[in-house]
C-alpha cells in the first residue's frame, strides 16, 4: 500500500479515538501532529495532550497506539509525547509497550 493511502486509513482510526473530557476526537483536536508513514508500514507520530497536566494523557496514549496497530497495514509505530510534564516517562513507558 503506497504510504499516502495508508496514511489516510490511520486517521481515519485515529478519528476514532475520544478524547472522554471533550467528546472530540484527538485528530479534530490536532493531538496529533507530524503523522509521518513510509513504504514499509512504518508509521511515527507526535501527540501533544491537551495540557501539559492532562489527567488522562496516559490513556490517550495507549488508545492512540492501540488504534494505529489495528490497522491491517501498519508494521510498526512510533509515538513522541511533548509539552507532558511527565513526557520522559511517558515516552519511555510507551516504548517498552512497542518492544517485540
Amino acid at each position: 500500500m503506497d504510504p499516502e493511502t495508508l496514511q489516510k486509513i490511520v486517521i481515519e482510526k485515529l478519528s476514532q479515538v475520544i478524547d472522554p473530557e471533550t467528546g472530540a476526537d484527538v485528530i479534530r483536536m490536532r493531538l496529533i501532529q507530524d503523522l509521518q508513514v513510509d513504504e514499509s508500514g512504518r508509521v511515527s507520530y507526535v501527540f501533544r495532550p491537551s495540557s501539559p497536566l492532562c489527567p488522562i494523557a496516559v490513556h490517550l496514549s495507549v488508545m492512540i497506539m492501540q488504534a494505529v496497530s489495528e490497522v491491517p497495514e501498519v508494521k510498526s509505530q512510533s509515538i513522541t509525547v511533548v509539552d507532558y510534564i511527565q513526557a520522559d516517562t511517558l515516552n519511555e513507558l510507551l516504548r517498552s509497550l512497542l518492544e517485540p
